[in-house]
Parts: C-alpha cells; structure tokens; sequence
C-alpha cells in the first residue's frame, strides 16, 4: 500500500511537465501564426501595387495570389511527407529558411522589374509558408486535450490575424506611399522613373521580413520543443492501422471547405482596396482604402478572442454555421448595393471569417489518429482556394465589373454553412 503513492508521484510529475512544455511550445508557436498572418495579408497592398506599377489588368493582378496559393497545392503533400519524416519542430525550422530564401529573392525582382520575378519569388516564399502550415496547425490541434482543439487553433490563428491586421498599414506606409497615381499620366520616361520607384518599395519591407525569418528559424533549431510524433502514434491505438487520411468522409468535404473558405476571404481581401476606389463604393486612393483593409483582418482578430469564448459553450459546427450564413447576407447586400453601405458590409465580413479557417480545420482532423499528418497536408493542398477564386473572380471582374463579380464568394459561404450544419460529421 505504501509503494502506491510512490509509483502515483512520478506519472504525475510527468503529465505536469508534459503541460508545461505543450503550454510553451503553444506560446512559441503563436509567433509563426503572427508572421505568416503578416505575409500573406501583405499581398493585399502588393496587389494594386503591382497592378499600378505595370498596367495590368485584375486577372494578370491576382496572378500573385495564383501563386502564392498554388504553393499549397503544389507543396503540401512533399510538405506532410517531410512533416512526418524529420518530425515538427525540424519541419517549422526548414519553413522558415525557404520562406526567407523567397522574401531574399523580391530584392532581384525588384532590381529587374519584371513581373514574372515577383511571381516566382512568392511561389518560394509560399512554399515555405506552406511548410510552416502544414507542421504548425496540427501541431496545436495535438498540443493538449482533443476536445479544446478548435479553442486552442482559434487562439492561436487570432495572432494569425494581428498581423494580418497591421500588414496593410505597413504596405500602406512603406509600399503604397509611392503609388498614389497611375502610370499612364505620365510620359514613357517619367513612366519608366516611376516603376523603378515602386519596384525599389518592396526591397526593404521584404529584407526586413527575410531577417525576421531567418533569425526565427535560428530561434526554433536551438529551442527543446516536444516531440508529437509519439502522441501521434498512440492516439492511432484506438483507430483502424492502415489506410490513408483520404478515407475520412469529413476530412475530403472539410478539405472542400478549406478551399472555399481561403477562396473566398483571399478573393475579398485581395480586391477590397480596388474595390472601395471605386466612384460608388468609397472613390480613396489606394493608400487610404488599405487602412480600411486593416478593419477587415482586425474584425477577424475580434471575432476569434470572441469565438474562443462563444466556442467553450456552443460546439464549434453551429458556430461555423451561423458564421457562414451571415456572411451570406453581408456579401449579398454589399454587392447590391453601394456606398458607406456597401463598404461596411463587406468590410464586416471579416467578423464573421475570423473562426472558419480553424475550426474547419480541427474539425476535419478529427479522429484522424496516426493519419493527422496526411490530413494536415490535404487540408492545406486545398487552400489552393486561394490561387483559384480570385482569378476567376478576377476574369468576371475584367468581364462585369468588381462589384459584380464579388458574388461569386457568396457560393462559396453557402458551402461552408452545409459543412457546420452535416458534412463535418465523421463517418469512414
């Protein structure tokens, strides 16, 4: 009787030290989220930069966010395979160094102006991200107990979208500034003048970026953080061994889910600025109408301190839901109407985005077990969401107009309100 204590002491001293470093792994981790958030939402302002500095059209404009988002289509499955070999810790530090090989590689795009450089330096810049995706998001969702899953990769994308927040007042100030007024004003020579101007805007923002990243990358190799593989595998136990992650019902329609989300919050953001210069929505310059951006990504960083609470009372579907068929009607009323009203509303939608992202996530990698790392990789091979519905929302609005064309995202949250209300449901 007396040896029980002793033996009970040391598995409790265990499971204390295993939620002291699952809580500081969480708290290094949250950085990534801020710093991809930042990147990723820096396309926002990059777009009309670009567009103004070489006439192009919105097709050939949101060919970077093709790029950039194809990067997860192309990259997460080697991403997930690669996750799962040198563990997830090693895979954050490998993310890193290639994300800041891609920001390195915007100084020699912009030293020659061509277009098609800056396309390939973001595809490697988003592959990288997509490294640091694919190991960090289930990484949070393993880090604790299954049931605060959601709770825990919504907390954490909040920080996600802090720096998706302050990325349009940073492009306003350090990217934008110099792109007030068109080209096509302007003589061929002065024309020429300005677009080495605004190629030189982005070296800086984008070598303060390679630095941050490398010196994170330094920062992740040095740290002891735990190793999940194990869990991993032990959490695999009370599931079928064998198979593929392709099998889960819920994960293929959560991952059709994934891929409308990002479709549709890439599509709004990417255009918003082009979007409130238009004479009947706002009629800013582009510096103005990206701090309004800022609102958009700063409602999603609301909306998900909101949503971790309302999500420890109410499951997480109804949540997803309810969220999605607002957005609805905010994106109907904002593409039939005009004005402040207009505005507003699709500036609002960023609310009601803010807990989607995570939550279809976690709840796709449900009961996934020792396939958790393949499904991280389909689930992010799907944000390719993000390449496909804004450039064709890109070529109705060449077509139709912008305003018009933005209803195409509204297909799109009608999808991710059926998935909250029955396809998130396992059944495999």
């Amino acid at each position: 009787m007396a040896a029980a204590p002793l033996m009970g002491t040391p598995q409790k001293t265990s499971k204390n030290n295993h939620q002291s470093s699952y809580f500081f792994a969480l708290v290094i981790l949250s950085s990534l989220f801020f710093v991809w958030g930042f990147i990723t939402n820096l396309n926002d302002t990059l777009i009309p930069h670009l567009k103004n500095a070489f006439s192009l059209n919105y097709f050939e404009a949101l060919l970077i966010q093709f790029c950039f988002f194809g990067a997860y289509f192309v990259m997460s499955l080697p991403a997930g395979a690669l996750v799962k070999r040198i563990g997830y810790k090693w895979g954050l530090v490998v993310g890193l160094i290639v994300a800041a090989v891609g920001c390195l590689l915007f100084i020699p795009a912009a030293m020659s102006k061509l277009y098609p450089l800056f396309l390939g330096a973001l595809f490697i810049l988003a592959s990288g991200i997509t490294v640091l995706q694919v190991a960090a998001n289930p990484y949070v969702t393993i880090l604790g107990k299954p049931e605060t899953a959601s709770f825990r990769l919504t907390l954490t994308q909040a920080l996600n979208s802090l720096g998706g927040t302050l990325a349009p007042w940073a492009g306003s100030l350090l990217i934008l500034s110099t792109a007030a007024y068109s080209v096509t004003d302007l003589s061929a020579a002065e024309q020429a003048a300005m677009r080495l101007q605004e190629a030189d805007a982005v070296k800086f923002p984008y070598l303060l970026l390679a630095i941050a990243l490398g010196l994170l990358a330094a920062i992740f190799a040095a740290l002891k953080l735990p190793d999940m593989r194990e869990e991993e595998e032990q959490q695999a136990l009370d599931h079928e061994q064998g198979g593929s992650a392709w099998k889960y019902r819920h994960l293929v329609l959560g991952a059709v889910g994934l891929f409308a989300y990002v479709g549709a919050e890439v599509t709004i953001g990417s255009t918003m600025i082009n979007f409130l210069e238009l004479p009947n929505i706002g009629g800013f310059t582009a510096t103005d109408a990206a701090k309004y951006v800022s609102y958009y990504w700063g409602g999603a960083l609301i909306g998900r301190f909101i949503g971790s609470a309302v999500m420890y009372y109410i499951s997480a579907s109804k949540v997803l839901a309810f969220n999605a068929v607002v957005n609805v009607a905010l994106l109907a009323i904002a593409v039939s109407t005009s004005g402040s009203t207009a505005m507003w509303s699709i500036i609002a939608i960023g609310l009601f985005n803010s807990i989607m992202f995570p939550t279809i996530f976690s709840l796709a990698l449900t009961g996934l077990g020792h396939h958790t790392s393949q499904g991280s990789g389909i689930l992010c091979q799907a944000i390719v969401g993000g390449a496909i519905v804004p450039v064709i929302t890109g070529k109705l609005a060449d077509a139709f107009g912008l305003h018009a064309a933005l209803a195409l995202p509204i297909i799109c949250y009608v999808y991710i309100a059926w998935y909250g209300l029955q396809g998130y449901k396992p059944k495999h």
